[in-house]
């Protein structure tokens, strides 16, 4: 009787191995920026605090220094435009073809930038520059190893995925969101990847900053079924919100664009408005990791609340609209956190609920409005879970992400980070031009158009070719009368004008 020979499956080995640097090398770069947006902004709020005490000398320190971080700023976007905003768009961008950017510029640039900006207190968040440090990183190993662009775009998303693990200590959230977000295909040789950089990054943050979750706001109770119907309304309130954060952000950029002057010096607006907001109110500036953690110990009355979520609306648009580099990711979280709080005191003045609930709303705010205008659900969900640091309010998040993601639909508004590609690749004017080639990667839904037919019958692009499908772990030979199942992932070459129209269609 003839033995069988053990034969390994060694194709991801590598994904693997790259990932596990990837991984390592983004947690150090990610916490030691996390850490200095925290020791810089702790310091300016110290600043700000002295000034309403009188302290003349404090004001005369935060004007030299908002000076000098403005300037040092608008020269590094000069020298390099693509580290602007949050970086998220710019690395979809690099993973479709459509931007070329240089990963070591984008790096140390995007670093310093973010300190700076941030960490003077403007209403930006760390985790867009995060998933851009982490893409960077992860471009810089594939140039170094000379991979194809195809290759490549693995190892960049195992980045982007490190980046926001690393910057929220949060690894599920942070692969999700390339799934979802980022790379829009559930490839196996993307998960891989994005799951072993966003480990390894996590193990490497949690050491340097502890296991407690970044936004423990303690214990929740249970939230009783016989209230959900609040939790609809709720939903739909925070869908309408989502959808004007989308179109007024969208105004903020096209108003800024109008300036006569350079691009590089926006940041002058936000970094003039920022002083007199610091002086009056100190715990508002920054991200707002602090102050949604503020909201489970504080009780806030339904005007305060009112005036904050307006106050960091506006600034958010501002800080944003500029340029400055820095994300809207943890803006929008805040922006949930206190239309949370904001709802959920006016169903307690209106004896609809106990107050004892009003920290479940502030928690499932923060999901419901980020997956709205992200239109990114699954992320969120996961997101809060991780970053909260409890299950025992999954259904309600899901119940209430589910129906402002609907609201926002059903108004047409599109995920805001694909908007604002679209709105980086008109403005560059640097597009791949339509002889380009790329290759793109589709995934065939249940449901969908592509699911059950023969690959001769797909209607297919001019000059385009499928090179390959993958099923499961095994690679297919794509001939004519190979049925597609759902799940199956398909390699198109075409040309990079008809990519993006393509990836619409399906």
């Amino acid at each position: 009787m003839l033995k069988k020979r053990l034969h390994l499956n060694t194709s991801k080995i590598s994904i693997v191995f790259y990932g596990t640097i990837i991984g390592f090398l983004t947690g150090l770069v990610v916490s030691l920026f996390r850490l200095s947006i925290e020791k810089s902004l702790s310091y300016f709020q110290s600043l700000y605090v002295a000034i309403g005490h009188g302290n003349f000398q404090a004001l005369i320190i935060v004007i030299i220094l908002n000076v000098l971080c403005l300037f040092f700023v608008s020269w590094l976007l000069k020298k390099e435009p693509n580290i602007s905003g949050s970086g998220i768009p710019q690395v979809e961008g690099l993973l479709m073809g459509e931007l070329t950017v240089n990963w070591w510029s984008t790096l140390w640039r995007k670093f310093v930038a973010g300190i700076l900006a941030i960490g003077s207190g403007l209403m930006l968040g760390r985790e867009g520059p995060s998933i851009q440090l982490g893409a960077s990183i992860g471009q810089g190993i594939a140039k170094y190893r000379q991979l194809s662009h195809n290759k490549s775009k693995s190892l960049i998303a195992s980045g982007a995925a490190a980046g926001l693990s690393a910057a929220f200590n949060a690894p599920l959230a942070g692969v999700m969101f390339v799934l979802e977000e980022v790379y829009h295909s559930i490839s196996p040789f993307v998960w891989v990847g994005a799951l072993t950089g966003a480990t390894v990054t996590d193990f490497v943050s949690t050491v340097m900053f502890g296991q407690t979750p970044v936004l423990a706001v303690g214990h929740l109770n249970i939230f009783p079924v016989r209230l959900y119907w609040l939790l609809l309304i709720f939903g739909v309130v925070l869908g309408l919100f989502g959808f004007l954060y989308q179109k007024i952000l969208l105004f903020s950029l096209a108003t800024y664009a109008r300036l006569t002057i350079p691009k590089y010096l926006y940041g002058i607006i936000p970094f003039i408005l920022l002083m007199p907001v610091g002086i009056i109110w100190p715990n508002l500036l920054g991200g707002g990791n602090n102050l949604i953690l503020s909201l489970k110990d504080t009780p806030l009355n339904i005007k305060v609340l009112l005036v904050m979520l307006m106050v960091r609306f506006i600034f958010s648009m501002i800080s944003y609209g500029s340029g400055l580099p820095g994300g809207i990711f943890l803006p929008i979280l805040t922006l949930g956190a206190l239309s949370g709080a904001l709802i959920a005191n006016l169903f307690v003045y209106f004896n609809l609920m106990p107050m004892s609930y009003i920290l479940n709303f502030v928690v499932i705010g923060m999901a419901g409005y980020f997956a709205c205008i992200g239109k990114a659900p699954f992320t969120a969900i996961i997101l809060i879970i991780e970053m909260v640091g409890s299950i025992t309010h999954i259904l309600p998040l899901a119940l209430v992400c589910l129906i402002s993601y609907l609201i926002v639909d059903l108004l047409n508004g599109a995920p805001i980070y694909e908007s604002l590609l679209e709105r980086l690749l008109k403005r560059s004017k640097r597009g791949m031009t339509s002889s380009a080639m790329t290759t793109i990667e589709i995934s065939v839904l249940a449901g969908g158009v592509m699911e059950d037919q023969q690959i001769r019958d797909l209607k297919l692009v001019p000059n385009s070719l499928i090179t390959l499908v993958k099923r499961s772990d095994n690679l297919l030979i794509p001939k004519g009368d190979l049925v597609l199942r759902a799940g199956d992932i398909i390699d198109i070459r075409m040309s990079q004008s008809d990519s993006k129209a393509f990836r619409g269609q399906f």
